[in-house]
Parts: structure tokens; sequence; C-alpha cells
């Protein structure tokens, strides 16, 4: 007290009041968050209640109560507990333990394509001391085996399964507005660090050092531009000053799991302020191979028909997302990766390799050099593949090939897919809208639309072929007999060519091909 007063008297200033690094318990009512219970889930509220009837506590979490607190319906709930995993597991009928780095618990309701996950995961407690192992997750398997908590050589926690407090686990989390728990029964918001505050000034802060933060997990910088695209959210001082250094960490990161947060990152709405997120953070170039790919040096779309193609893409996915329908990764993937492809097709072609074959070899090199060895790659890879293919053979329309082509499970992507060349500028939209039409037409429609190709190809300059060569003067000791033989050879396949176009037209294989695309 006296060397307040005397401090006081000498003019200096008062020490900051310490807070503690686990923050504070405050309850908030509804009449101050003001959460509607029409945007909750009945079936994560319904886990909660099963949790809470068991004697356990528990509480929906996480972005599911900031979206809440901005009167948004979250995509995802997440309950946390004072259960243990094997307890959660065995108060439901349908309940698996998964994740080896978190071990959480999932609930599922429901079947098939409708089926619903509730996430539950336990309480965990800030680690009084981590064990470091040499290497990760992949090179240290046998390493991290019964470990509760482990981090690899930077920092990075390569295990967290030590189980704590609320209060604890509210200290692990990352943001501030991603630290809040929620009872429904009761209708309270339980907030340890200001996290509602900063949800309505639409802040983002990381929890602790931010740079100590990131070092423990570098996707948090990869989540804090999808908050505040997603949202609308500025990153606070201190949170975005270490972004660009700690970035050069998400090279440990394994690389499905950094694929899986691009993914994320572009399918959340709003895949374009995404973009423009990374960029404003020094992000765009350098962390993704599959950005990389799509972006100039700039980590801008690029100009002209490709950024055209690419921007609109992005506006179909962020439309489909905001809609509720859903959305493929693949579908989004194969409009970034696009022009790559094309470029190595073009190549290829250009050395005498046939157009078909060219364009597998150029997919398999882009694969390879974009997306690497992932988990889910080869499922990812055939839908991809299967899409750009079918642009070739839009190409043909007469014979057989065009009801079948219709007839594919993945006809409506490359069909859309072409839609968006065409709109781009990229193709001739009349091949788009020839391909509609024959898709919503009656059958009288379709022979009609095959007449008028076949008659289109008719009018379409045919290609002048090379003049033959001239039987050459048999040689010295060369009988005239193999000359003559030779010059047979050389008509032969001119021959063969004639009497295939002499067939009806529409006929099949035989039939005459259509003109090339500009995307040949």
């Amino acid at each position: 007290m006296i060397k307040k007063f005397i401090d006081k008297l000498l003019g200096k200033p008062a020490a900051a009041k310490k807070t503690s690094p686990l923050g504070k318990r405050v309850e908030v009512g509804a009449e101050v968050h003001g959460i509607n219970p029409d945007l909750l889930d009945e079936r994560a509220v319904k886990v909660v209640k099963t949790l809470a009837d068991a004697g356990f506590e528990a509480y929906i979490v996480g972005g599911a109560v900031r979206d809440l607190l901005l009167g948004m319906r979250p995509k995802d709930f997440d309950v946390a507990t004072n259960a243990t995993p094997e307890q959660v597991k065995g108060l439901f009928r349908r309940a698996f333990i998964i994740g080896r780095r978190f071990r959480i618990v999932h609930v599922v309701y429901g079947r098939g394509r409708e089926h619903e996950v509730i996430e539950v995961s336990t309480f965990r407690a800030l680690p009084t001391e981590s064990e470091a192992v040499a290497g990760n997750e992949k090179t240290a398997k046998a390493e991290l085996d019964g470990k509760h908590h482990a981090v690899d050589a930077s920092g990075r926690v390569l295990r967290d399964n030590v189980w704590g407090p609320q209060i604890e686990d509210a200290a692990r989390r990352d943001f501030t507005v991603n630290a809040m728990y929620y009872d429904p029964q009761r209708r309270l918001v339980v907030d340890y660090h200001g996290g509602l505050a900063d949800a309505k000034a639409k802040v983002l802060r990381m929890i602790g050092d931010p740079e100590t933060r990131y070092r423990e997990d570098p996707v948090r910088i990869i989540r804090a531009v999808r908050f505040a695209a997603k949202l609308g959210f500025e990153l606070e001082a201190k949170t975005l000053a270490p972004v660009k250094a700690s970035s050069a960490l998400l090279a440990n990161v394994p690389a499905s799991r950094l694929f899986d947060e691009m993914i994320k990152l572009l399918q959340t709405g709003h895949s374009l302020a995404s973009l423009a997120q990374l960029k404003k953070l020094g992000l765009a170039r350098g962390v993704f191979a599959v950005l990389d790919a799509m972006l100039t040096e700039t980590g801008d779309l690029p100009e002209g028909k490709r950024g055209s193609f690419l921007r609109q893409a992005f506006e179909d996915t962020d439309r489909r997302v905001n809609e509720g329908r859903g959305v493929s990764p693949s579908f989004m993937l194969a409009c970034m990766l696009w022009h790559e492809v094309l470029d190595r097709w073009t190549r290829i072609r250009a050395g005498g390799e046939p157009a078909v074959p060219a364009l597998a070899q150029a997919i398999d090199a882009v694969f390879d050099a974009r997306i690497g060895d992932i988990s889910g790659r080869g499922k990812l890879a055939a839908d991809m593949r299967e899409i750009w293919m079918m642009q070739t053979r839009f190409e043909r329309r007469s014979g057989s090939g065009v009801f079948s082509l219709i007839e594919q499970p993945r006809y409506r992507a490359g069909f859309d897919f072409l839609r968006l060349r065409a709109d781009a500028g990229e193709i001739d939209p009349a091949l788009a809208d020839w391909w509609e039409d024959f898709a919503l037409g009656s059958d009288d429609d379709r022979q009609a639309l095959l007449a008028e190709a076949r008659a289109a190809q008719q009018k379409a300059p045919r290609a002048v072929r090379a003049p033959r060569p001239e039987p050459s003067a048999p040689a010295e000791g060369e009988p005239e007999s193999d000359v003559a033989e030779a010059a047979e050879a050389i008509d032969a396949p001119a021959r063969k060519r004639r009497r295939r176009r002499r067939k009806p037209a529409g006929g099949g294989e035989g039939a005459a091909p259509a003109p090339a695309s500009a995307a040949e």
C-alpha cells in the first residue's frame, strides 16, 4: 500500500494488472447473448442431454457457439465434456473413437447420405511438460505409442490426450471466439477469454502467445484466414504479427491435413474472399501447390479467359454452398488445375503424341506435381480425370457415343465444366448449348440435333491431305514388283478411309469426327 502511494507521488505508472493465462469463468445468460434456440441441432442437444443425465458436464462448443452468437445456423455441432472417450462411447449405440493426435468420439445418427455426425471431445488439460520426439507422425509412430502429450522438434503438437478441467480446455483452444461453451438446457454461454466481446467486435484474437500457438499447430494460420474470410473478422495486431514468419512451419504439416485445410478454406462459401485474405497475409504463393498452379506470381487470378473461367467456378461454388447445396472438391480442383493440364497436354501433343494418350499423360504429370501422395487421392483423381477426359468426348456429336455419354454417372459434372469453359469464352458456346438440348430433349429432339450435327460436319471444309509421293524408280538390283507393292501400301490407308466415309451418317465409329475445339 505504501509502495503504491510512493509510486503515485513520484509519478510512476501503476503496474499492469496480471491476468491468469487460464482466464476467468463468466456465465452469460440468454438475455445478454441472445442465441436463438431454433438454430440449434436437436441431435447435438440430445447428445448434451444424454451426457448430462449420466452425470457428466457437457456443452456445445467452439465454432458452433460463435456462429450461434452471430445469428448463423452452424454447419457442424461439436460437443465438449468431462467424460472420457470410452465413457462417451458407452452411452451411445453408434459411437466410434477416432484419431491419434486428438482422441475424439463420433456419435452417428441416421444412415447413408443423410447421416449426421456429432463430434464429442473430452476437456483437455494444459500440459505441464511435453515429451519431444525425433521425426513426425509417420516417422516416429513407435516412439509416440503410449504417449499422451508429445511434440516434434519445432514444438508442433503430435499428441494431446491429457484430460483436465474446462478452464484448461478453454485455454488450449485457438481463438477467443472459438473458446466458448453453450449449455442448451440452461441457455448459458460460458466464456473464459472475452470471446463474446470479440465476436461482437468481429476480432480474431489468439489465446496465449500467438507465436507459440502457431508453433504448436501451424494450421491455425490457415484457420485464421478461413475465419477472417468467412466471418469478415480482422486479426488482432498481436495475432497477425507472427503469421508471415510462422508460415514456414506449414511445411512440417502432413500433406493430407494441409490439403484438407485448403479444401475447407475454399468451400466455406467465401472462396474469393479467402484468396484475397491469403494474398493480404502474404500466403497466396508457396503454401499450397494447387494455388501455385492457378495464381499469378502476385497471388492474383490470371487475366483473360483463364481468370474468367476460375472466377466463375469459385462464384458457382460459393453460390451452391450458400444455398445449402452440395459441392464436390473434385469439381473445384478440376477447375483449378485445368489450365496446367491444358498447357501440358498441348506440349505433349506437339511432340507427336495422339490426343487422348497425351491428355492422360498430362493429367498424371499434374497430379504428381500438384496433388502428391495424399489420403483419398484415388477417388479424387478418378473423378477429376473423368471430368477432364469427358471434354474430348463432347467434341464428337455423332454415333451411339452421344447416348452413352449422357448416361455416365459424372456426366453432369463434365457438362457443368464444359459450360464454364463456354461461358468463359474458351470454347464455342454452341457446343455446350447442343449438349444441354440433347440431354434434356425428347427422342425426336435428339434425332433432330444429331441430324443438325451431321449437316454441320458435312459442310465443314475437309482437311487437305498431303500429296502422295510418286513411286520412285527401282534402285539398282531392286525388283520392280517391290516398288509396286510399296505404292499400293501408300494407297491402302486412303482407300480404307474413303470407304468409312461412305457409310451412313451417324453409323457409330465410322462417322466423321467433329472439328477440333479451341482446347485442342
